[in-house]
């Protein structure tokens, strides 16, 4: 089945990049204008198999206001939200393009390419991973989503612990129609903006 899964992964990035192409470069150009960096925003994430890979996504923050975060303790990492409302460094077209989870579109190329899917847990950074406990590692033995079951469920609303049951109950139940329900569901919660901050 899992063949089934990349080839299904392949041909709707290809289609999708091709049809939002025009989207792509507005976007890129919008960033630009709205403040000084790069329109892309490319990070180590820790992807299947728990192996390190470059993500792409737009930049949403100010440039280079992520070397300002800080990784929760280790006693606070389970109860740790990844998502706050009053960020501010993220910048106006930024906003906007995390609510509507435009910032996103990128990915489609580590799908595309075959580091990450388009269903499945997301991608994390290594400073979170090593805080994670020894259980939740299994959410890696799947390629890592644009969007997953974590993400219909809650978004940026859910702790780390929330976001990890949500992840492992996923790589556990996994079908093709469950990838389709996610599918179907993200695309009703980008339209509520839930969770997206």
């Amino acid at each position: 089945m899992s063949y089934i899964k990349r080839l299904f992964d392949i041909m709707v990035s290809l289609i999708l990049l091709v049809v939002f192409s025009w989207l792509l470069v507005l976007i890129a150009l919008v960033i630009r204008l709205d403040s000084p960096g790069p329109a892309l925003f490319v990070q180590t994430r820790i992807g299947k198999d728990g192996r390190p890979f470059r993500m792409w996504k737009f930049r949403t923050m100010y440039y280079g206001a992520e070397k300002r975060w800080q990784p929760p303790a280790p006693e606070e990492a389970l109860g740790y939200k990844f998502q706050d409302e009053g960020d501010r460094r993220i910048t106006k077209i930024g906003r906007f393009l995390r609510r509507s989870s435009l910032d996103e579109l990128p990915q489609l190329f580590n799908v595309l390419v075959g580091q990450m899917s388009l269903v499945g847990p997301r991608p994390e950074i290594p400073e979170m991973v090593a805080l994670y406990p020894p259980y939740a590692h299994d959410r890696h033995r799947m390629r890592p989503g644009i969007t997953g079951l974590a993400q219909v469920m809650g978004r940026g609303d859910l702790t780390l612990e929330e976001s990890l049951k949500w992840d492992l109950d996923y790589c556990t139940h996994w079908t093709i129609w469950l990838d389709l329900v996610i599918l179907w569901k993200t695309i009703t919660s980008v339209l509520r903006r839930q969770g997206a901050y």
